[in-house]
Parts: C-alpha cells; structure tokens; sequence
C-alpha cells in the first residue's frame, strides 16, 4: 500500500510575484498534485499556487496558517491532516522554508507522525549571496536576523567580525527590508576598515545586485546601492 504520509517542502520565488522559471518542472508538478497546504499567510500562498496556473479551482485547496502570535504553534486542523497521513505542502513566503522560517515547527511535527519528508529544490538567497560573494564558502555561519537594539547589535557584529577574522568563517544574516539602511549604518560604523562586507539585494530578480568590498571602500561608495526596502542578505568576511 502507497505511503501518503509524505511533507513535500516546497520552495517559491525569492521576489513575491517573482519568475517561476526558478522552479524545476517538478516542483511546480508537486504543487499541482497537493491540495493540503501549511504558510505563514494563507493569502499570498494562494496567489503563488494561482500563478503556477493548477489544474484546480484554487478554492479547492486548504491553506492553513501557523499561529504568529503563539510562536507559530500548528493549527489542530493540521494536526487532524496529520493524524489522518493526508499529503501535505509546507511553503514558506520567500525562497526556501525552515531556512529563516518557521516552517521548522511543522517539520518536527509530521516527524512525530511518522512522515517522510521531502524537500524540493528551489531558491535560496543565502546561498545565491554566497555563491556570488567571493567569501568563504566551505565554512560560513548564518545568524538570522540580529538584534533590534542598538547596543547589542553593535556587539553581535563585533563577534561576527571577529570570528570571521580569526576563523575565516563567513557570517551571513538577514535584516527586516525596512530597516537595511540602518543595519548598513551600524555596520559601516562598528567593523574594521579591511573587513570584507558583502550585501546582496533583490536576488534572483533583473534589479539583483550583489557587491564585496572592504568596509573602507564602502563608505566611499556605498550610496550606489539602493538598499531601502530591497530583501538582502548580508556576509561579514575576509
């Protein structure tokens, strides 16, 4: 008898409304052939499913979100789905989920429930940003988003910076788009002029743009990128 208990993790554009060409045929097949989804937001998600023009009404499928206000607890409908081995999607807003996304949560559910779990290929901006970066891509680390006040943010990026010296590991995190031109301030303010600082916005899409210099070189140039409410990824290196 065929195994349905299966958690197909499913990638989507980097850029919302981005180029489907970035999805392989047979991610786009899988999508097509679930009707049982779990995102964090239920209406950008049928807006995606819609553009890979299924072979369904897009009113017959579920779309169940995570709960945000409760560290994005699991839904009892989707631990029904669950306990009833139903075939599920678990699509994240941007590129890839579990990476920088709480999908993680329903990974480790469905792995109580005995699912097979499947990831398929599609776009990841930390992993486009490295790659095109220059910096070290045999050992890095990635810290997510950093802290939102002053004061300790100033701190991880001194630990950042340091451990990309003394390690030669690249240190990758993300930022809130709103709040790029602030992180860039702070990181052109706290790092050491020879450090190699690496930011990447609008991955994937024709607008990309993705620049290596030393922190010295960017304050003299860094008024030709345009970072405000771009998605970007930044790589602390040497």
């Amino acid at each position: 008898m065929k195994n349905t208990k299966i958690l197909f993790i499913i990638p989507c554009p980097i850029i919302e409304d981005g180029d489907l060409s970035e999805l392989p045929i047979q991610t786009i097949k899988t999508i097509h052939n679930t009707h049982y989804f779990i995102a964090e937001r239920a209406k950008t998600t049928r807006r995606f499913i819609k553009q890979t023009e299924p072979p369904y009404s897009i009113q017959d499928i579920f779309v169940e979100e995570l709960d945000k206000h409760n560290d994005y607890a699991i839904p009892e409908v989707v631990l029904s789905w669950f306990e009833s081995g139903r075939e599920i999607g678990l699509l994240s807003e941007a590129g890839c989920p579990c990476i920088a996304d709480p999908g993680f949560h329903v990974v480790r559910e469905a792995r109580k429930h005995g699912y097979k779990i499947v990831s398929l290929v599609g776009p990841s901006s930390l992993f486009l940003a490295l790659m095109a970066s220059g910096l070290n891509g045999q050992q890095f680390s990635f810290h997510g988003y950093l802290s939102n006040d002053a004061g300790k943010l100033k701190q991880q990026v001194r630990q950042l910076e340091e451990q990309a010296t003394r390690k030669g590991y690249s240190q990758l995190f993300i930022e809130t788009p709103y709040r790029n031109v602030k992180m860039m301030e702070t990181l052109l303010k706290t790092l050491q002029p020879y450090t190699l600082l690496n930011v990447s916005i609008n991955l994937s899409s024709a607008q990309q743009v993705s620049e290596t210099k030393t922190v010295k070189d960017w304050k003299n140039n860094h008024h030709k990128i345009d970072l405000h409410k771009s998605p970007a990824v930044f790589i602390i290196g040497r």
